[in-house]
């Protein structure tokens, strides 16, 4: 259950976030959040798994972290990279509103280059970036990804065709449990194999 504060910047983010959308001219400069109902999605899928290390792949405004978070225990941790310098310097300042400083890692810089830094394994990978990077960066993942671990992508049934060969990559594998779930703009999960 969420605490009355973060409840509260959630709803204000939320409404931030569709205000700045209604308004951005292009589309770096929308935040393009998740819907409440994936963060739900997403809060529920960390309890019920007992995820404790999760990478997430686009920060934006960190409203999609924030749910995260507020399911992980306390010793649970998210590293999060964003790419837009803009977004991130408000993603950083959401997150220290939210008192997760502690829990949140966020990163500036290009995802694809990030990566090849990062050693430690996660237990989730959750996908809500530039979608024409996530093939190249799949080995990464392979790599980054623990087994049992969870890989959930946003926007699947929004964007089908830009995410056609990733969702493939995954379900054709013999090493990935995969569903398409109806959830917000559609979430593609995967399980790998222990």
């Amino acid at each position: 259950m969420l605490d009355a504060h973060l409840t509260q910047l959630l709803t204000d983010l939320a409404k931030l976030g569709e205000e700045n959308d209604a308004k951005a001219s292009d589309k770096q400069s929308k935040y393009l959040n998740i819907t409440q109902d994936t963060g739900e999605f997403l809060a529920f899928l960390i309890k019920a798994c007992g995820v404790k290390r999760i990478l997430e792949l686009g920060t934006s405004n960190a409203y999609s972290t924030l749910w995260m978070a507020s399911a992980l225990a306390n010793n649970g941790h998210i590293t999060t990279i964003e790419y837009n310098a803009q977004k991130h310097q408000q993603a950083r300042h959401n997150i220290d509103r939210a008192k997760l400083n502690v829990q949140i890692h966020s990163i500036h810089g290009d995802i694809t280059a990030e990566l090849t830094h990062l050693e430690s394994t996660y237990d989730l990978v959750f996908f809500d970036a530039d979608r024409s990077i996530y093939m190249d960066i799949l080995p990464d993942i392979e790599r980054l990804l623990r087994p049992a671990g969870i890989v959930v992508c946003d926007n699947a049934t929004s964007h089908p065709q830009e995410l056609a060969a990733f969702m493939h990559y995954f379900n054709q594998s013999p090493n990935y449990t995969t569903a398409l779930l109806p959830v917000g703009k559609g979430e593609f999960v995967a399980y790998k194999a222990q």
